[in-house]
C-alpha cells in the first residue's frame, strides 16, 4: 500500500503539469508533440519495473 501511495504521489503531478503546459502551446516552431508524452510513459513504466523488479529480488 506504501508503495502505490509514493507511485500516486510520483504520477498525479505529472498528469496535471503535462496536459497544461501543452495547453499554453508556444512558438510554432516548438517541438512538442505526442512523440514527448509516449517517450515520459515509457520512462515512468521502466521505472516502475525496475522498482518492481528490485523489490522483487530483495524478497
Amino acid at each position: 500500500m506504501k508503495y502505490l501511495y509514493k507511485l500516486s504521489i510520483a504520477i498525479i503531478p505529472l498528469l496535471t503539469i503535462i496536459p497544461s503546459a501543452l495547453a499554453q502551446g508556444g512558438p510554432p516552431a516548438t517541438p512538442i508533440d505526442g512523440g514527448l508524452s509516449i517517450l515520459l510513459i515509457a520512462g515512468g513504466a521502466y521505472g516502475v519495473k525496475k522498482v518492481l523488479d528490485n523489490k522483487k529480488n530483495q524478497q
